[in-house]
């Protein structure tokens, strides 16, 4: 018996956890996303696109919300319950600072790091999809048994 690992099998593991992570992710937008429609929000991330349409803007907010959850999946290897919420915690704070604070207002042209009611809200809902995204991910893991 061979003692080598086969080279498939990280690159199935991986593969895994992108699509269980990306998921994951769209289940944390979806929350986010309910979020951002009750704000009206859906606009200005419709607006990343060249439109005013908040269905544009969910469509395009899902969308980052699965590659992030894609990037969450595959970084993140924790499988134990606390650990990986916190890891969902801190995912989706970084990705306050990233996107909520730096990417998006550069991208409509607006002032960046503005702290405000806004940039608030815009946390909770950040903390609200790392939440639901390490949720479902250790459901995944769970279920599966897959790092």
């Amino acid at each position: 018996m061979s003692t080598t690992a086969h080279p498939a099998r990280p690159v199935q593991a991986a593969a895994s956890r992108v699509l269980y992570g990306a998921l994951a992710g769209a289940g944390g937008g979806i929350m986010f996303g309910i979020l951002m429609a009750m704000m009206g929000k859906l606009t200005q991330v419709a607006m990343l696109v060249g439109s005013d349409s908040a269905a544009i803007g969910a469509v395009v907010h899902l969308a980052i919300s699965a590659v992030l959850g894609a990037g969450f999946g595959l970084v993140v290897p924790l499988t134990r319950f606390w650990p990986l919420l916190g890891a969902g915690v801190v995912y989706g704070v970084i990705w306050w600072v990233l996107g909520g604070l730096l990417l998006m207002p550069a991208g409509l042209g607006m002032p960046v790091f503005q702290m405000g009611a806004s940039a608030m809200q815009s946390l909770m809902g950040h903390v609200i999809y790392g939440i639901v995204t390490a949720l479902i991910v250790y459901g995944f893991r769970r279920r599966t048994n897959h790092t």
